[in-house]
Parts: C-alpha cells; sequence; structure tokens
C-alpha cells in the first residue's frame, strides 16, 4: 500500500516543481491569514479627540491683576482664569469655556474701568492746573 506522492498546486506555489520549498514570507502569509479575495473586509473608525485650542486668558488676567486692578476685577479674572485652565485639563470643555468667557469678561471690565480712571485723572489734573493759574 505505497501511495504515490501527491502534488496539490495552491496559489503560493502554482507553476513551481513540487519539491519548491515555500518561502518563509509565503508561509506566514498563509499562516496568519492574507488578505483574502472573497471575504469582506471590516473596517474600525476610532475618533480621537482633537486638540482644542481654548483660550483661557490667564497671562492677560495676570496683567490685570498686577496693572490695572480696578475693584479687584483683575484678581476675580485670574481666578477664573485658572479654573477655566483646570477644567480644560480635565477635559471638561464646556466647563472651562464658561469660565473662560466670565474671565474675559472680568478682564475687559477691569482694563475699560482701569482706563477710564487714569483718563479722568489726567483730565481732572490738567483741569484743577490751568485753573490754579
Amino acid at each position: 500500500m505505497n501511495h504515490p506522492p501527491q502534488t496539490f498546486f495552491t496559489s503560493a506555489n502554482a507553476g513551481l516543481p513540487p519539491d519548491y520549498e515555500r518561502l518563509k514570507e509565503e508561509h506566514e502569509v498563509a499562516v496568519l491569514g492574507g488578505p483574502h479575495g472573497s471575504a469582506s473586509m471590516t473596517t474600525t473608525v476610532i475618533n480621537m479627540p482633537r486638540d482644542i485650542s481654548l483660550p483661557d486668558h490667564v497671562v492677560w488676567s495676570l496683567f490685570n491683576t498686577l496693572f490695572m486692578n480696578f475693584c479687584c476685577l483683575g484678581f476675580i479674572a485670574y481666578a477664573y482664569s485658572v479654573k477655566s485652565r483646570d477644567r480644560k485639563m480635565v477635559g471638561d470643555v464646556t466647563g472651562a469655556q464658561a469660565y473662560a468667557s466670565t474671565a474675559k469678561c472680568l478682564n475687559i471690565c477691569a482694563l475699560v474701568f482701569s482706563i477710564l480712571t487714569v483718563l479722568l485723572t489726567i483730565i481732572l489734573v490738567v483741569v484743577l492746573s490751568t485753573a490754579a493759574r
């Protein structure tokens, strides 16, 4: 019962003599399951969160705290800016935007009121100095 060796031709060794050794890469493709022509390919989409450039106005708040701190508005704006930065680090974009918006409004108010105070002081000094002459 001696059977003669049967030769099987696969796509990897089609057209080659039966005693041909398959290359290592061909074997790995066959074992690991290379691309199949009839099998349907499924894709997976992973949505990565994009880095949101949300301004937290910390530098502006610090400037207003040190130089234009009208009625402590600059300091309060700085506190809201730090809260906004903390919320951004945690990943709470909505909370960070709310704190940043409040900090921006406080910074604008502090800047406008401080500039108006300086301008009114200059005008008052000029008027009083011309009236004294």
